[in-house]
């Protein structure tokens, strides 16, 4: 209702796609230039991110005087991965330290991005967006204009709201070590260092200096796997390869339990080891072997879990791009020839779905969504709650047998 009632939006879908994709820290706009927007409106988009990164529900939980035992089951639909712990016995402590690790850090981003030299406003928004891996821009060109040392600051503040939150909890009490054997930060950590070679060395030509290249690699690496979406670079113009290792990490995502979207390390990790073990089962039926993450057992539910998980998921995104290509814009696009009507609609729904943001051809960093019809942006709007609930959670409300009383 804010962007409708400032009349800056005429269109109540408009609207709706927007602030769902800012709650949803997903980062998509219909806006084509948003320096048109009053600083009213792009804060409240802004903010909106930084909410919706922990999670509206748990702040209800961190707030609630008496959270019931069944909370940790909302927490888990609001923290999406194969595996949620509590930090501590009572689900509302560990909602209140969530929010307070939330916001020392999101406070620590404002006060490095103004010794950048970054105006307040800009660094409040920017501070948001990046804690809460949101990517809704104050510019045109995202965080192209601002200083290197700032586009860096962001970059170590986009992969660090990737990690595990439960990560600083242990770092906070003095379990360092413990923290640093996670395997799934170990995993990130390389597919970020490997990524950002490769697109370094892919993309060294473009620039007047390696350094160059290597911010923008790092900055654009850890903005997709993070399902950020700022950008410093219009990366839809890249070689095959960088695009490519983009598009991988827009499936990827970030760490369970942190800000970011995606499908989350830990769940491939599980799903892979999964995949192996099946291997060995079939060339070796009777050994017996089990899948083990961060050196513990994974139960047979989780595993079982994760592959159904991967099944849903892929229907769905295959859903998402059937009803995408009904859009009369899609002839407009292929008569046109300047963009490919197949990497739009399938990278509008993969960042949708995993709330990314941009995505190649004419849904790329410098375009915007506001070209698809009411009916595709519903469609868009849907998937992107679907990705950041998570896909059983919201499905589960829309079907009549959970309403039904017997």
């Amino acid at each position: 209702m804010p962007l409708v009632v400032s009349g800056e939006f005429t269109s109540y879908i408009d609207a709706l796609f927007e602030i769902v994709s800012g709650l949803t820290t997903t980062g998509a706009s219909v806006v084509p230039n948003v320096e048109v927007l009053s600083k009213s409106i792009l804060f409240w988009r802004s903010f909106s991110h930084w909410i919706g990164g922990m999670g509206v529900i748990v702040f209800v939980m961190a707030i609630t005087a008496r959270a019931p035992d069944r909370s940790m089951h909302i927490l888990r639909a609001e923290m999406p991965g194969p595996i949620i712990d509590k930090l501590v016995p009572r689900s509302k402590d560990t909602a209140k330290i969530l929010y307070l690790i939330y916001m020392a850090m999101t406070a620590a981003m404002v006060v490095a991005l103004l010794f950048c030299g970054m105006p307040f406003f800009d660094s409040l928004l920017h501070a948001f967006g990046t804690a809460g891996t949101g990517g809704f821009g104050i510019k045109s060109n995202s965080v192209a204009s601002y200083s290197a040392a700032a586009q860096w600051v962001i970059t170590i503040g986009m992969f660090l709201f990737s990690l595990n939150f439960n990560l600083y909890y242990l770092v906070l009490i003095g379990k360092i070590k413990t923290a640093l054997k996670s395997s799934e930060l170990r995993i990130f950590s390389v597919i970020v260092v490997v990524s950002t070679a490769i697109i370094t060395l892919n993309i060294a030509n473009l620039f007047a200096s390696f350094g160059d290249a290597l911010r923008t690699a790092a900055f654009q690496v850890c903005s997709i796997v993070s399902t950020t979406g700022f950008s410093t670079a219009n990366f839809d113009k890249w070689n095959s390869v960088s695009k490519a290792v983009l598009l991988l990490l827009m499936f990827s995502g970030g760490c369970a339990g942190s800000t970011a979207g995606g499908l989350k390390v830990s769940r491939l990790v599980i799903l892979w080891r999964g995949i192996k073990r099946e291997l060995k089962k079939a060339l070796h039926p009777r050994t017996a072997s089990v899948v083990k993450f961060d050196g513990k057992r994974v139960d047979e539910d989780t595993i079982h879990g994760v592959g159904t998980y991967m099944g849903v998921y892929v229907f769905i995104l295959i859903a998402i791009i059937f009803l995408l290509s009904f859009d009369p814009w899609c002839d407009a696009i292929a008569a046109d020839g300047v963009y490919s009507v197949f990497e739009t609609n399938f990278t509008a729904a993969l960042t949708c779905f995993n709330n990314v943001g941009p995505g190649f051809a004419a849904v790329g960093p410098t375009q915007s969504f506001v070209a698809y019809s009411p009916f595709s942006k519903l469609v868009l709007t849907f998937t992107m709650l679907l990705g950041r609930l998570e896909i059983y959670p919201l499905l589960l409300t829309i079907i009549p047998a959970t309403w039904i009383k017997r």
